[in-house]
């Protein structure tokens, strides 16, 4: 037992101290108040943390978690969505059999497109009512402002990233829902045709609008929502963390 200690003991000795590992992780052990503030300044996933979060911020019923259920959800599109794309083709003659083989033909391949279906749409309602929540707790007030225009925009994106997917599947319901949103679109005084003929790129809906759909929706919209959700979760460390009840309401409750 003692021998099997001692090799582990330099085993672990010798990955620590080695280039690689000193190349990762720069500093020891934090058992000291410099070492605990180098260790986060150093770190991106710690140094995305406030230094200071208020409890009553962290009550279940306060934020009842929307934020993060809905950061959740889009992680999970982003790895079903991934894995779709190996067997789905945008072209208007293969896209609906390829949604169809993936539904009937390929090993879970319907577990995978439902879990990316069902998470959309708890995307789009999260969102919602994370907005809400922030709205009706007042959690949009000085200094959080600016962090609110940029919450609204990643719902919008959020809306935009699940109509851009509902054109993928090539059927009938898919088909006129854009059709009819397209024509909706056309009605936009002054830029209406122009902003028609962009999102379908001809006159109607057909290959060229499958096409700017599918990139919209795999690549465009993802990159452009991790930004402003970069930014959005920046502004909440620098806003001092997940804003909490009023301070008359926070006493009460505690």
């Amino acid at each position: 037992m003692t021998m099997a200690r001692e090799l582990f003991d330099r085993v672990v000795h010798g990955v620590t101290n080695s280039r690689v590992w000193r190349s990762f992780f720069r500093h020891g052990l934090p058992d000291n108040d410099l070492d605990r503030s180098l260790t986060i300044t150093s770190n991106v996933f710690l140094h995305l943390h406030p230094v200071r979060v208020r409890r009553s911020g962290l009550r279940l019923t306060y934020t009842w978690g929307l934020g993060g259920i809905t950061f959740f959800l889009f992680l999970v599109l982003g790895v079903t969505g991934g894995l779709l794309m190996f067997y789905y083709v945008p072209s208007v003659e293969r896209a609906y059999d390829d949604i169809v083989a993936i539904q009937s033909a390929i090993p879970f391949g319907g577990l995978i497109r439902n879990l990316h279906r069902w998470a959309a749409e708890g995307m789009v309602i999260c969102a919602f009512l994370h907005l809400c929540r922030v709205f009706y707790t007042g959690a949009y007030k000085p200094p959080r402002e600016f962090n609110w225009i940029v919450g609204i925009v990643a719902g919008l994106l959020t809306l935009a990233e699940s109509y851009t997917g509902y054109l993928l599947p090539w059927d009938q319901l898919a088909y006129w829902a854009v059709t009819v949103g397209s024509e909706i679109a056309g009605y936009t005084p002054f830029l209406g045709a122009q902003l028609r003929t962009i999102l379908l790129g001809g006159p109607v809906v057909g290959q060229p609008a499958l096409i700017r759909f599918y990139n919209l929706h795999v690549f465009i919209l993802p990159f452009t929502i991790v930004a402003v959700l970069g930014i959005h979760f920046w502004r909440i460390r620098k806003d001092g963390g997940i804003s909490g009840p009023p301070p008359g309401e926070d006493k009460e409750q505690g």
